[in-house]
């Protein structure tokens, strides 16, 4: 079943992931996105360029899709000091030779920080390009509405005139509050 989204725009993304030796006895090898490329054409773990022990491969084209109702994160991640993007990777138990599999590109901050709450996906942020800079920015300038700051106002009742020293009127009791307990007499 697939869902329409209204005003939706979506854009293939290709995702590139770098292979290095690892730096532990523990870990052969260490993976970190790289780049993404803007309107990439399908891939599935290409190898697109090796020097010495270290490969880069065009892991997989995933849609990038910006929704209306995420034009706040859009905008607040492409006033960042350096706008990124944001490739979420699963682990893949399916093969050893390649341990992760890209799972999801977003452009929203808040949705990367989702994924990042669980320790089960690994999220690389990645800079945006230029041409993908515009296109979001151009959607945001289409659809972000910003929304007044309204302060909230406290009623005007005015509940500290009365000290009755009874407490909550919600709980039935009869004398005061803040009197000292009773003793209880032990019986021996």
């Amino acid at each position: 079943m697939k869902l329409a989204y209204p005003n939706a725009q979506s854009l293939p993304l290709g995702v590139v992931v770098r292979r290095t030796p690892g730096v532990t006895r523990w870990a052969k090898f260490a993976w970190t996105v790289s780049s993404v490329l803007p309107g990439a054409a399908a891939a599935d773990w290409k190898v697109m360029r090796t020097e010495g022990d270290v490969t880069e491969f065009h892991a997989a084209t995933l849609p990038l899709t910006l929704y209306v109702s995420d034009t706040e994160a859009y905008a607040h991640e492409l006033q960042a000091r350096v706008p990124s993007v944001y490739v979420v990777l699963r682990q893949n138990e399916q093969t050893d030779d390649l341990p992760w599999a890209v799972a999801l590109v977003t452009a929203s901050p808040y949705e990367a920080q989702d994924y990042c709450d669980s320790a089960e996906e690994l999220v690389e942020k990645i800079p945006m390009p230029e041409g993908l800079h515009s296109w979001i920015a151009s959607f945001v300038d289409t659809y972000y509405e910003e929304e007044a700051f309204v302060k909230r106002r406290r009623d005007k009742t005015r509940v500290d005139r009365v000290d009755d020293g009874i407490g909550d009127a919600r709980i039935r009791q009869a004398s005061d509050v803040y009197r000292a307990p009773r003793r209880k007499e032990v019986s021996s």
